[in-house]
């Protein structure tokens, strides 16, 4: 049980850190750019993202925590998956802030929704839960695809 926390913990650091560092490297552009885009009438107010995503990243790392406690074959690839769809993650706000690249951006989101979905079945043949705590993330992700997709049509 010790080890499971600790790896729990670590992955939680990691994920929450990462996530975090991501989000810094957005807000000269949140407060600049993207302030001045046409946005949808869904899209909702900027103070959301940061709980929104602190969450999202906590339940990340438990579950790749419990992955990688997990004794069972499929463990390297089910990892292997979640580092793919956790780079496109921090590379995804890169290109939609950063580069400005609302159509790359929106390619590359669907990419990483491709690849959350074969994470979660990959996590799931291990373990439910840690499958189960990657859900709200890909219902979220989902969703700011449909708003990357509805910025890069409104800013045409």
């Amino acid at each position: 049980m010790k080890t499971l926390t600790v790896k729990i913990l670590v992955c939680a650091v990691i994920c929450l850190t990462l996530g975090t560092l991501s989000g810094f490297s957005t807000i000269n552009a949140i407060s600049n750019w993207y302030q001045f885009l046409i946005k949808p009438s869904f899209n909702p107010p900027n103070w959301i993202f940061g709980p929104v995503w602190t969450l999202l990243y906590l339940m990340m790392g438990i579950s790749v925590g419990i992955i990688w406690t997990s004794t069972n074959n499929g463990r390297k690839r089910a990892l292997q998956l979640f580092a793919v769809q956790f780079v496109l993650n921090l590379c995804w706000s890169f290109l939609f802030f950063n580069l400005h690249a609302l159509s790359m951006a929106y390619m590359e989101i669907l990419s990483m929704i491709v690849a959350i979905i074969f994470t979660i079945f990959a996590f799931y043949k291990i373990n439910k839960t840690a499958a189960i705590l990657l859900v709200p993330y890909l219902c979220w992700v989902l969703f700011a695809s449909f708003l990357n997709l509805s910025i890069w049509y409104l800013n045409k």
